[in-house]
């Protein structure tokens, strides 16, 4: 069901005492009137006892990533059950970090997803394009395969699970961000791009953006009518600017 969404990618920082800490501000700071679902995504290390932390509160505990297989030989993966067990059902795939830095495909993460669907958890999938393909006019057909290649294959009753996220990938850690027109222009695109194959589905996705978003230009872009939140980087390292971008929506 389509909702609004403030999800924090830490990435590779916060340790454990540094997780807590946030997680208390972030509590503490929280508005109870809060017209958004927050999500926070710490280091594999962290997550169990940031699950735990926040086990009575309205924030989700996502995971950065995990496995397509169910076990194995595959030292220093994670699967989906081990995420199950400590309370953890949220999981990011397909962040573009990932996609550059660590090779993943469009098949590979298509296997990701089937796997956490398989295991009833939620999937924020990532995808968007690089600066060459948007100087080139190819942005819309590399989204458009990104979102073919990654989910239709799941069926209507998946889409449930599903958050899509939006990552121009120019406009990550790089300070530039896509103008609220352009996330507009291309959130519609893919509800567009998911209504030819799943009608139904097209108007009750959530869709996210993940590009640079700061509290100085939240409100702006979470205006537009097919941003139903964002994905939030740099600034969700800090609790202030964290609760100011969740307040935008």
């Amino acid at each position: 069901m389509r909702h609004k969404i403030v999800a924090g990618n830490w990435k590779m920082h916060k340790n454990a005492e540094e997780t807590e800490d946030f997680l208390n501000e972030l509590i503490d700071q929280l508005p109870d009137d809060l017209n958004a679902e927050i999500i926070v995504a710490p280091t594999f290390v962290n997550l169990a006892s940031a699950a735990d932390h926040v086990e009575f509160t309205p924030i989700t505990v996502a995971a950065q990533n995990m496995h397509q297989a169910e076990s194995g030989a595959y030292t220093g993966e994670i699967s989906a059950a081990m995420l199950k067990s400590i309370g953890v059902s949220t999981v990011i795939l397909g962040h573009s970090e990932r996609r550059a830095y660590f090779n993943e495909t469009d098949a590979a993460l298509a296997n990701k997803v089937d796997t956490a669907l398989k295991h009833e958890m939620r999937v924020i999938f990532c995808f968007g394009e690089e600066l060459k393909d948007r100087q080139n006019g190819q942005h819309f057909n590399v989204v458009e395969n990104q979102l073919r290649e990654g989910l239709f294959q799941i069926t209507d009753k998946d889409w449930e699970q599903i958050v899509l996220a939006y990552e121009p990938v120019w406009a990550i850690g790089t300070g530039e961000t896509a103008s609220p027109e352009q996330a507009q222009e291309m959130h519609a695109f893919i509800r567009n791009t998911i209504r030819t194959r799943y009608p139904k589905i097209a108007d009750e996705v959530s869709i996210v953006y993940g590009g640079s978003v700061k509290p100085e230009n939240a409100k702006e872009i979470f205006s537009k009518p097919d941003v139903d939140g964002g994905l939030i980087g740099g600034a969700a390292l800090k609790v202030a600017d964290f609760v100011a971008i969740a307040s935008a929506i």
